[in-house]
């Protein structure tokens, strides 16, 4: 990459010498990138690089193992959500996760396209129950594209595709009531919003959290990476306390 320029969403900044500043951006044709900023933490360019902001990018850089310098032009700022709690906590979570958990230089349009949808809809309804499904149904994409997906196409006790109500946590797999007859307190329910499509009430909304939420830390947030479920914490504790 010698010189690239892109459309892309801001996912994570940390500061870097005196004033610049690392971005992590995620762009749709080549997937999770980071860039060296310069005054990245200046009063002008602070606002730019907030997560969830979608700017244009260009990265130079004269040879692929080089740390690419970054310039970024604003597109679209979702700066005044940042001041409403719990769309904070939604942006701050799904951006962080994305930061933390995929490879760079790794293509993953679907993952882009499908960032963007969570945050537009998080912009859409600040109210939770517009946009908890959206994000519940990222988790779950992002699983998928690291290779981590769940199965929820049949049981995997008996083979049949009826009332899937669980997901085993050891396989992954869906299970049916039938097939989670007397192991029901050892697996996770799957709310039926994740099988018939459309929204789901607070019960099923929390299941999905917690269904996404065990696999994203048994299989991605692992190492040091544990430190970002911190946010992920933070915003079901207050999703939990809106519901209260």
């Amino acid at each position: 990459m010698a010189t690239l320029i892109t459309p892309a969403l801001v996912c994570a900044l940390r500061p870097h010498g005196e004033h610049g500043a690392i971005a992590r951006l995620l762009t749709p044709g080549h997937g999770l990138l980071a860039g060296y900023v310069r005054g990245g933490r200046s009063r002008q360019l602070r606002p730019v690089l907030l997560p969830g902001n979608a700017v244009k990018a260009e990265f130079r850089a004269r040879t692929e193992e080089q740390l690419a310098g970054l310039t970024v032009e604003l597109e679209h700022s979702r700066a005044p959500l940042l001041a409403e709690p719990l769309p904070a906590a939604a942006i701050d979570w799904v951006c962080a996760l994305t930061a933390v958990a995929l490879p760079e230089g790794t293509p993953y349009p679907a993952l882009h396209q499908a960032l963007d949808g969570v945050l537009g809809a998080v912009e859409a309804a600040p109210a939770a129950r517009g946009w908890a499904v959206a994000l519940i149904r990222y988790e779950l994409l992002l699983l998928a594209e690291l290779g981590f997906g769940l199965d929820l196409s049949r049981c995997a006790a008996t083979g049949g595709n009826e009332e899937l109500a669980y997901v085993s946590p050891r396989s992954a797999a869906a299970v049916s009531r039938a097939g989670a007859v007397g192991y029901e307190d050892r697996l996770l329910p799957l709310p039926a919003f994740l099988l018939e499509g459309g929204a789901g009430d607070w019960p099923a909304l929390l299941d999905g959290l917690r269904l996404t939420g065990f696999f994203l830390e048994r299989s991605v947030l692992t190492d040091w990476r544990v430190d970002v479920l911190a946010a992920r914490e933070r915003l079901v504790d207050r999703l939990k306390r809106a519901v209260a």
